[in-house]
């Protein structure tokens, strides 16, 4: 699909593209000066709640999480929307207030926007954010060594699935809708705060975490090790992994990234599964130096943000789920 791209540009002509497409990662950065790069990105999806300020909120702190993951601040966005023409307008009026908020709750502004017409309702934002040159955050760079953080508990998509099969406890959906609409700008600037010990970044969202992972250790070349353990889930996920109520992009993850990754033989194949279900609006997954740990930790609880450190970067290839 890329391929006619790839014939009409020649990325060596364009000497300020820092990433784009022979560097795969979360968003475009092109350096505008010797101390400012601009990092661009797009993201919108068909609604995921029935609140429509809920969604429009989880859809922006989505998009937005692409800057943060390249190691930037939010600048600007513009609304990307599709909506039937029967809709009450009160509805979408009420998406772009939560997008909105959240954008201004990053320290950007909404300037516009583009809305066609469409059977199914989509929403989300183009978003421009700033970064030093030399301080950008790429998927590659993980060390042997290192240790791996996240910044959000996994398992949002059962729980959507949940409710979507009126399964899901309502106590449970509220909390995972709360923490998808969360920004990961408090976790980002943490990570900058110990910018010298950060060796790859990326966001936890649609491939899962394992999926996500699988890119970094592809680019790194070394192979993570997560114990399982260690790795968080928000409430009512197990017990909705119990049920078989996993979200649909649980089988496409699997099936592309499954061969990538060695389950222990102890673990839950349950509850292992949940590691390749699609996460909303997830958090921040790096590996970082082990020396500088207690540093960035100091720097995380000064923020208020929560974090886990859910395994290490270890010689070899691939993923190891023990």
């Amino acid at each position: 699909m890329l391929r006619p791209l790839r014939e009409i540009f020649d990325e060596r002509d364009y000497p300020d593209l820092l990433i784009g497409l022979d560097v795969s990662d979360d968003a475009t950065v092109y350096r505008i000066s010797e101390l400012v790069a601009m990092i661009q990105t797009v993201d919108f999806f068909p609604p995921i709640v029935d609140d429509p300020y809920a969604y429009g909120a989880i859809a922006a702190a989505n998009a937005l999480s692409d800057i943060y993951a390249m190691g930037g601040e939010v600048v600007l966005a513009l609304n990307v929307a599709a909506f039937p023409p029967d809709l009450p307008p009160g509805y979408l009026a009420e998406v772009i207030r939560g997008g909105s908020e959240k954008v201004k709750e990053a320290g950007g502004i909404v300037a516009g926007g583009h809305t066609v017409m469409d059977r199914v309702p989509k929403y989300g934002m183009a978003v421009t954010g700033f970064v030093h040159p030399d301080r950008v955050w790429t998927k590659g760079g993980a060390l042997p060594g290192d240790v791996l953080l996240l910044s959000k508990p996994l398992g949002t998509g059962i729980v959507l699935t949940a409710d979507k099969r009126r399964q899901a406890d309502p106590a449970h959906l509220a909390a995972a809708v709360e923490q998808m609409a969360q920004l990961n700008r408090g976790a980002a600037q943490a990570l900058r705060a110990v910018a010298h010990g950060i060796h790859a970044v990326t966001d936890v969202t649609g491939f899962s975490l394992l999926g996500h992972a699988h890119e970094m250790v592809e680019a790194s070349g070394v192979c993570f090790r997560f114990e399982m353990a260690r790795l968080p889930f928000v409430d009512g996920a197990a017990e909705y992994a119990e049920k078989g109520l996993y979200c649909s992009g649980t089988a496409r993850n699997e099936a592309y990234y499954g061969p990538h990754v060695h389950f222990g033989p102890h673990l839950d194949d349950r509850i292992a599964r949940l590691l390749f279900g699609s996460e909303s609006s997830g958090g921040l997954l790096a590996a970082v130096d082990r020396g500088c740990l207690p540093e960035l930790e100091a720097a995380l609880q000064e923020v208020g943000q929560a974090y886990w450190v859910v395994g290490e970067v270890r010689d070899g290839e691939g993923i190891e789920v023990i």
